[in-house]
């Protein structure tokens, strides 16, 4: 198995249930999730007035946003008893797309204890790919609650 066929997600992961989790912008932007597999999660984002740049285009920001919230989604997913948060992200925008929807697709590159590394590819209608996409992730221990008074 090469790495990035990880199977790391586990086998009760529903894309109905990621995406009835969204909120904030994954929510604003449309995105939901349409497929999870053991070693992928995939998502869509209609390319419309909310994700489209001045000249009618898919913007760039949007697909990166799709990639952070893709790869935030399957920190999430892999350790759930922690805080997972974006450290570095970094992305290519290979092809225009006007119109529809565009897909994309995380898969691992590294799991480790403190970072997790993603791989999103991010391609149009016709599997035409649109973007590819590298997020680090900080996997870190959540925040005690403040004592009560």
């Amino acid at each position: 198995m090469s790495e990035s066929q990880l199977a790391v997600f586990p086998p009760d992961a529903s894309p109905a249930a990621l995406s009835s989790a969204r909120f904030g912008l994954a929510a604003h932007l449309g995105i939901e999730f349409v497929e999870a597999t053991p070693t992928c999660l995939r998502a869509r984002m209609p390319v419309d007035e909310r994700t489209k740049q001045p000249y009618g285009l898919l913007h760039g920001g949007a697909s990166v946003a799709l990639a952070e919230t893709m790869g935030s989604v399957a920190s999430h997913l892999v350790s759930p008893e922690r805080m997972v948060v974006g450290l570095e992200i970094n992305a290519n925008h290979l092809r225009a797309v006007r119109e529809g929807f565009v897909y994309g697709t995380v898969t691992a590159l590294h799991i480790g204890s403190s970072t997790h590394v993603w791989d999103i590819r991010i391609q149009d209608e016709e599997g035409r790919l649109v973007c590819v996409s590298r997020l680090t992730v900080a996997v870190l221990n959540r925040p005690s609650p403040p004592p009560v008074a």
